[in-house]
């Protein structure tokens, strides 16, 4: 596993920002923050050597490589699960490349239910 995560980072290098960044795993709920990226680089995860793919409908499968509001970021545009068929190593691969990156700080969203039948579902608009 280690030359695999030393094959992807050497790929990715030459797109990071040498003083590091901001790792960020865009699950369901938190897509639209991609539209807040100042996006430098955005690079197919099927282009990065030994990346799974992400087969989620609504996970766009991309590296992005930006900043917001000034702070440099690496942010994945979907990720990859478990019930997919992908193994635990290949789950946390993006998370040690980031590592690699220089990435310190990981922001991880995911879209989670509630137990609490009295919850109602709601649609809040950013404006």
């Amino acid at each position: 596993m280690t030359s695999e995560i030393i094959q992807s980072s050497d790929f990715l290098k030459k797109f990071a920002s040498p003083q590091g960044a901001i790792g960020i795993i865009m699950g369901t709920g938190l897509h639209q923050l991609a539209k807040s990226i100042k996006i430098r680089e955005a690079i197919d995860y099927s282009k990065i050597p030994h990346f799974p793919t992400s087969t989620v409908e609504s996970h766009k499968g991309k590296l992005l490589f930006g900043t917001i509001e000034g702070k440099e970021v690496i942010a994945m545009q979907g990720r990859f699960h478990f019930y997919e068929g992908y193994s635990m190593q290949q789950i946390t691969l993006p998370v040690r490349v980031m590592k690699q990156l220089g990435v310190n700080t990981l922001l991880v969203s995911n879209a989670a239910g509630a137990l609490n039948p009295s919850y109602q579902k709601r649609r809040i608009d950013a404006h």
